[in-house]
């Protein structure tokens, strides 16, 4: 079955048009409704002056079509979607899958976006073919229930063959293979010969949201870049002479679990038209990347790397093709609010920075192109993109300081780190070699060290195993895979198919209304149980001990939402004679299908019906800590705006009943001193007693007066202010206290960098505040009396202690390695020639349970003392299923081609373990000491049958 596509980015053939012919051409069969209606206040603004087959042009030529159709033209979505189900916006369809559910009701019949879309799945061949992007934009008409199949199909041929002067003739279809009625549309309506209309399987034209959920036919529309090789033995697959570049998804069916097609209640249509696809065709270039919409953010990437597109090989073009393409997906996603880091979406932008420097170097760019070596390129390339944003996204220009600056950062730590990556390879090393020293095995860098400097530092893995072989350790490649398959799953995340579910959920919805929160004004509330559900699936009554989701009517619950967590309390259902006839704890409440609250608990007493009346309770202790918290974090972002500047802002907070959690854009860590101002002005504030003031207001009122948005966050057209005067006003949903005096007391508990370029602060307030200061007393009072000094005594008191124990440490290893040399000298004796042309010393002994470090300092001793040439293995049991070996061969014994690092692998692998090194010492572990004697007995023959042959 066919996964979403909605269009990818694929080839655009050159195309032919005479638009004044085409705009007074007549389409015969264009027939009227009421949903067609001209709207003139929904079209975008007409610049008649532009070029009409600008990027731009065609953007608003599609609106405006759809318009006057009758379709209400909405903003582009942000690429954050709140669908958890995809970590980016990869569709037009993605901001109105709730009403495809019919989870929400519809605002508007019908709808008309420019979307914003992102995709990297491909990432590898942008810039290589000419028909992959990571971003796009999809220009799309939606019906929510109002028209289907006829009047998508003829609007669409209109749009295409009148509005935008398309040559019919050029122009084929693909249906799917049973849908007869669009074949009639097409055919008997549109006029579309039958030669030139394409059936199709399950695979190319039936979309399906997932295994279960909406689902239905397409049809698509492709161009006809070769027309003179004639319609026989055609492949619309052909990408040399066909591409499709408008998709229309017919929404008739709901698929169940076992394969059946119902009807859909409500019938939708969903379509996608790719702008950069249709620029080609109308600008009549050989690809999307020589469109406007692309081609002046590569003309400044030549530019800065001094050379000629038009003159440039393809190699050159290919990589210019690149950072058009990456500084596009780049600009867009740090304005909506993802910064680099790598986890999730950061990780997609990390990645996209990352292969757009690279492919810089490589065509020469040097620092910021201009002569600055020690400048950045990326930042004055993206001022292009945000040049060229104005009819895309608005706020990317209002967001250029911040993108840039993001820009510089991060791509002078990357050109950094090349250098760095060396440096910290020695340093993971040393970790490697200390680790095994602690616990008796061969020293071995881990996989998640090895990805993290090649996806980090863009250290090659080949390069880390080299290094480290040199050093005396290995690499767990099988690890490095393992990270590197993980990486590619998280990259694929950004570009599954959005999935889509119809069930139980959606019928509840049919009978529940929204509900009615009362959460600000009380903490206790009458309300009706509207409907029960157990697993997801509605029941009309639950009993003792059964877990249980709650609808009501209204509630003074808050749900979770904008960080705060949910309150936590009680549902009673009483007899009417004071006693309680059955008992809900609630645990946590969550908004869903649209603004219905999910109460969700245990049934502590007796039976919940459906239709009860219940007495809703919140637990005010705890919505008070809540309140504390929430209001803190407000303040907190109001006074790190004053001490470290106004460009930060908030990236993600969590308010709990236990502590406070913000994270925030800023690119180093907050100095000792910094935190502590923060604090005191906090304080300060919470000291002041301010009373907050709250209002419900339009949205550009709230933003006209000042009021801080939270990046990425949606907003509908009356927003809720909360305002501590004089201090921060902020558009926010949750909870807070009357006064700030009520928050008591206020302290950073920690304070750390998440992701590059994102802090994080960990704070209390409130009786959590109180519980901190007592428990750090608590501490520090033991802590005294243990070391028997004052508080202000405990520090020089430790560092003497840690200064004391590093003195006895060393001591103890300086006697271990005497002890171990000691021990050496007594099994030297046993050492015996080879050989008959020169003679080598061999030695191989158990050492008992001596240590991995005292092992080597044995080796070491001995072929001292056996002199070259000679070859020495020694093994120990220095711990329970501990084994640790150790091969020491001299220069002679090197010469003749024997290695120690190759020798003792195989050694080790008897004893469950492995390890390596360099050609004259190599160390190696195991996990098996009870095969420590054969192993040894194993490699004193083979040092006897190699070296008597070698030595002869």
């Amino acid at each position: 079955m066919r996964t979403i596509t909605m269009v990818s980015p694929n080839i655009f053939p050159r195309g032919h048009c005479d638009l004044k012919e085409a705009q007074h051409a007549h389409f015969s069969k264009t027939s009227a409704s009421a949903s067609r209606q001209t709207m003139t206040e929904e079209l975008m603004e007409d610049t008649s002056k532009d070029d009409p087959v600008s990027g731009d042009s065609i953007r608003r030529r599609f609106l405006n079509f759809y318009a006057s159709r009758g379709h209400k033209v909405l903003p582009s979505a942000s690429l954050v979607p709140d669908d958890p189900t995809v970590l980016l916006t990869i569709a037009g369809m993605l901001q109105f899958k709730p009403i495809f559910l019919g989870k929400v009701p519809r605002q508007v019949p019908c709808a008309t976006t420019a979307q914003r879309c992102i995709r990297t799945n491909d990432v590898e061949n942008v810039g290589r073919t000419a028909r992959h992007h990571t971003f796009f934009e999809m220009l799309g008409n939606f019906s929510f229930g109002d028209y289907f199949k006829k009047k998508a199909i003829r609007w669409a041929w209109e749009l295409s063959t009148i509005e935008f002067g398309l040559p019919a003739e050029r122009l084929w279809i693909s249906i799917y293979e049973d849908d007869d009625e669009a074949f009639k549309i097409w055919h008997d309506e549109v006029g579309v010969p039958v030669e030139r209309i394409k059936r199709m399987g399950e695979d190319d034209n039936f979309w399906t949201s997932g295994v279960t959920g909406p689902c239905g036919p397409c049809s698509e529309i492709y161009y006809d870049f070769h027309p003179e090789r004639g319609i026989l033995d055609t492949d619309l697959g052909d990408d040399t002479r066909f591409i499709e570049f408008y998709n229309l998804v017919f929404m008739q069916y709901n698929k169940t679990e076992d394969g059946t097609l119902e009807p859909l209640k409500q019938k939708n249509i969903d379509t996608g038209l790719g702008l950069e696809r249709m620029a080609r065709i109308l600008q009549k270039v050989p690809n999307n990347y020589e469109t406007d919409l692309i081609y002046p953010i590569i003309e400044k990437a030549a530019e800065l790397a001094n050379v000629s597109y038009v003159l440039a090989d393809d190699h050159t073009k290919m990589n210019l093709k690149i950072i058009g393409d990456h500084l596009r997906a780049i600009v867009y996603l740090i304005s909506d609010g993802v910064f680099p880091s790598n986890i999730g979406r950061g990780y997609v932008v990390r990645r996209l920075i990352r292969r757009a420097v690279r492919t810089g170097k490589l065509l020469g760019i040097k620092g910021d192109g201009r002569g600055n070596v020690e400048g950045a390129f990326l930042p004055i390339v993206a001022e292009k993109v945000i040049e060229l944003s104005t009819h895309i996204d608005a706020d990317v220009k209002d967001r250029a300081s911040r993108i840039l600056e993001e820009l510089k950062r991060e791509e002078l730590r990357f050109v950094q780190t090349l250098e760095r990556g060396e440096k910290l390879l020695e340093e993971m090393l040393a970790d490697a070699f200390l680790h095994a020293k602690e616990n008796g095995t061969a020293p071995c860098l881990s996989g998640k060290d090895a990805f993290l400097l090649y996806d980090t530092y863009g250290f090659p893995v080949e390069i880390t195993k080299e290094v480290a072989e040199e050093r005396g350790a290995s690499v767990d490649v099988n690890g490095f895979d393992v990270e590197m398959e993980n990486q590619r799953r998280q990259s694929q995340a950004a570009h599954s198919a959005v999935k889509l579910a119809v069930g139980n959920g959606a019928d509840i919805t049919e009978d529940v209304p929204d509900t009615e929160f009362l959460g600000y004004e009380t903490l206790y509330a009458r309300a009706l149980v509207e409907s029960l559900l157990v697993n997801g699936n509605p029941v009309m009554q639950v009993s003792d001990g059964s877990e249980v989701e709650v609808l009501l009517n209204r509630t003074p619950f808050y749900a979770e939402s904008g960080g705060q967590i949910a309150d936590h309390g009680f549902l009673y259902v009483s007899d009417g004679e004071s006693r309680e006839k059955a008992v809900v704890e609630i645990k946590d409440v969550q908004k869903s299908f649209g603004n219905i609250f999910v109460h969700k608990g245990t049934i502590r007493e007796g039976v919940l019906e459906v239709g009860r009346e219940v007495e809703a309770t919140v637990d005010a202790k705890l919505r008070q800590r809540a309140k504390v918290h929430h209001t803190a974090t407000h303040l907190l972002q109001a006074a790190l705006k004053k001490v470290v500047g106004q460009e930060t802002s908030q990236a993600g907070s969590l308010v709990a009943f236990d502590r406070l959690r913000f994270d925030f854009n800023f690119h180093r860590p907050l100095h000792e001193n910094e935190i502590v101002e923060i604090e005191g002005i906090i304080n300060k504030w919470i000291g002041d007693a301010t009373l907050l003031q709250t209002k419900v207001m339009p949205l550009v009122d709230a933003k006209r007066a000042g009021a801080i948005a939270m990046f990425g966050e949606k907003y509908g057209e009356q927003v809720r202010v909360v305002e501590v005067p004089g201090v921060s006003m902020e558009l926010c949903g949750g909870t807070h206290v009357s006064n700030t005096s009520e928050i008591r007391g206020f302290k950073i508990i920690s304070e750390q960098g998440i992701a590059s370029g994102i802090r994080r602060i960990e704070a209390v307030a409130g009786e959590p505040f109180i519980e901190y200061v007592n428990a750090r007393d608590y501490h520090m009072k033991n802590l005294c009396s243990t070391l028997k000094v004052k508080a202000e005594e405990v520090t020089i008191r430790v560092e003497n202690l840690l200064e004391e124990l590093r003195m006895v440490r060393n001591e103890v290893s300086a006697l271990r390695a005497k002890a171990a040399e000691y021990k050496a000298s007594t099994v030297a004796s046993k050492a015996f020639p080879v050989g008959s042309s020169k003679k080598i010393m061999i030695l191989v002994e158990c050492m008992d349970d001596i240590d991995a470090d005292s092992l080597k300092s044995a080796a070491e001793y001995l072929v001292d003392v056996l002199q070259d040439p000679a070859a020495v293995v020694l093994g120990s049991c220095p711990g329970e299923g501990k084994v640790s070996l150790v091969a020491a061969f001299t220069p002679g014994v090197v010469d003749l081609g024997v290695q120690a690092g190759k020798f003792i692998g195989p050694i080790a692998k008897l004893c469950g373990g492995g390890g390596g090194g360099r050609p004259n010492f190599a160390q190696a572990g195991g996990r098996k000491p009870e095969n420590l004697s054969s192993a040894l007995d194993k490699a004193q023959s083979e040092l006897v049958s190699i070296l008597t042959e070698k030595a002869s």
